[in-house]
């Protein structure tokens, strides 16, 4: 069955991918009959769960009057969509730029920014991943950048507050955001903040660690775009439509960037869309002066109609209410739980539906259970993590020396706990690698 798929990210002749055959709410299953609890929404992006039967009726409802149009005329979907995601947006975010995905979302962000200002040089985090296309990959901080090198993205990068393992040995959440900001204004400093043209930030940093930032730090990065004329780009492919229980996760703190990019949860990935999301003062530019990019598939109508029904059924079903409840009263209280109970969870944290367990060898020294980009022999104990999850019907989100739980935002507060039964034993996996 897979001979001749080419896999993404993968030495292709190591593979023996599982087979999976149906799906349905936060469950998948396998062409074994075997079913797991899906705690990553794939590729965290199937926030409204598998076959929500609104979603699909709403497909092949549109299928019925049109399955495709240029983006070079109007249609109501296309239109309809802009019109919510708008409306949800923050401060005068107000125009919709559509792509097929994040990293063609990425790509017309950073063209923007750059046509904005007249500037070329970008700003990104280390601990960050903004996907696999030209500039994305350029922009992307962690090794995944390092196979497609040189990128040729004009591009410098700085650290971003990580209170578990500080680049300054902070002491506290805000000692954390007075570091990384006196950190980025210097780093802004000595680029020439008029050689700058954009920031670009996971608003929640995705899978290089679910790095919740402390309070402040976003605040802090907004003032210091406004005050350099840096074009503040928001990604929230990852964490946007919800994941953090906000409708954006940049609004959780009250701030507005110049530029939002979103993917993933806006339709949970039942078609292929993206896009940007522009202020009035970038959008204005052009009125009058035309555009220079376009998509084939920008808008298509079938992401759209998804798009549109998948609104719908947050709001008819308070979904981001039950992600705010569940996630503070059921999910991070269980897995801190989880935390104090086994010596191999060093760290826990995350907000709505999005978290972290990081895994230790020594909570005392904080020695990762796997080094940092391990493979072989090193990669060998998150390995048997991980296999020991699937085997008890858990699918967890694995990156580097983390399990990151990320389960669709309809999950029940039951499967929810189940999930959590789950964890613990495979924890115990965990706990014999430690050297507590």
């Amino acid at each position: 069955m897979t001979d001749h798929v080419f896999y993404s990210w993968s030495a292709q002749a190591e593979l023996n991918p599982v087979t999976i055959t149906g799906a349905s709410g936060s469950y998948f299953w396998d062409d074994q009959g075997r079913k797991y609890l899906d705690f990553s929404s794939q590729l965290v992006n199937v926030n409204i769960g598998h076959q929500h039967p609104d979603i699909v009726a709403a497909i092949v409802e549109q299928a019925g009057v049109l399955t495709t149009i240029s983006p070079t005329v109007a249609n109501d979907k296309r239109s309809e969509l802009a019109r919510l995601i708008a409306e949800r947006a923050p401060g005068d975010l107000n125009r919709v730029f559509f792509t097929t995905g994040g990293a063609e979302a990425v790509e017309h962000a950073v063209r923007f920014a750059r046509q904005h200002t007249g500037r070329t040089k970008m700003l990104a985090a280390y601990r960050s991943y903004h996907g696999g296309t030209g500039v994305a990959i350029g922009l992307t901080g962690e090794p995944r950048r390092w196979g497609t090198e040189p990128t040729n993205v004009d591009v410098v990068r700085f650290f971003g507050p990580y209170p578990y393992r500080s680049p300054w040995n902070t002491s506290s959440p805000e000692e954390e955001t007075a570091a990384a900001l006196a950190h980025l204004e210097m780093v802004i400093t000595l680029e020439g903040p008029q050689n700058i043209a954009g920031l670009i930030l996971e608003s929640v940093v995705g899978t290089n660690g679910v790095l919740v930032p402390p309070p402040g730090y976003l605040a802090g990065v907004r003032e210091l775009c406004t005050r350099y004329g840096i074009v503040y780009i928001a990604d929230e492919v990852m964490v946007g439509f919800g994941r953090t229980g906000h409708w954006f996760a940049c609004q959780a703190w009250g701030v507005e960037p110049d530029l939002i990019t979103f993917a993933k949860g806006v339709n949970s990935g039942y078609v292929p869309l993206g896009g940007v999301v522009i202020s009035e003062e970038i959008a204005q530019r052009y009125d009058h002066t035309p555009y220079p990019g376009g998509l084939t598939y920008s808008g298509h109508v079938l992401g759209c109609a998804a798009g549109i029904a998948s609104i719908q059924v947050f709001e008819r079903d308070d979904i981001l209410g039950h992600v705010r409840a569940v996630g503070e009263e059921v999910l991070g209280p269980g897995l801190t739980k989880l935390g104090e109970a086994h010596p191999s969870v060093g760290d826990v944290r995350g907000m709505g539906f999005f978290w972290a367990v990081e895994l230790m060898t020594d909570k005392g020294t904080r020695e990762p259970l796997t080094p940092f980009n391990a493979t072989g022999a090193a990669a060998v104990p998150m390995a048997a993590v991980t296999k020991a999850a699937k085997e008890r019907g858990l699918w967890p989100f694995v990156a580097g020396n983390r399990l990151q739980i990320a389960p669709p935002l309809i999950t029940t507060e039951e499967d929810i706990r189940r999930g959590l039964e789950i964890l613990d034993e495979v924890l115990e996996v965990a706990d014999g690698y430690t050297r507590n």
